[in-house]
């Protein structure tokens, strides 16, 4: 059994795709804790850092579990933007999925009613899905 989940995560990530891999995450990073700097002031980034990673954890693994399996970092999406920012977006769909979902089911959750949680679902999906999508087009416009 584990030689089959062994061969599908072979075919569904490809080294090549280690760059898109690693400024994925740090857009992530990036504009998560922008938003959270924008809602708690940018000395929060640095004087709560647990908090900040709390934050972010449950997007990160999100991502971690969304990004392989949809096909983010497979042979093709390192071939263009053509391929590469649809992954990315499809991706990110599952991801922030996972992410408000753990943020609820956690005892660390701070979104509120379900009206502000389905504005933070809103504007994590829209963010995540335009710095994504910029970021992987300007690899490919720069490389």
């Amino acid at each position: 059994m584990a030689t089959s989940t062994g061969s599908f995560l072979n075919g569904r990530i490809d080294t090549a795709a280690l760059p898109l891999a690693v400024g994925d995450v740090l857009v992530l990073v990036l504009l998560l804790s922008f938003g959270t700097a924008r809602h708690n002031g940018v000395a929060y980034l640095t004087e709560q850092p647990v908090a900040l990673a709390l934050t972010l954890l449950p997007f990160l693994v999100g991502w971690l579990v969304a990004a392989p399996l949809v096909g983010a970092y497979s042979a093709g999406a390192a071939e263009s933007a053509k391929a590469a920012i649809p992954l990315a977006i499809r991706s990110w769909v599952v991801a922030d999925v996972i992410g408000i979902g753990l943020r609820v089911v956690l005892p660390f959750d701070a979104t509120g009613g379900p009206l502000s949680l389905a504005i933070f679902f809103g504007v994590t999906l829209v963010v995540g899905v335009v710095g994504l999508g910029v970021w992987r087009w300007l690899y490919f416009k720069l490389r």
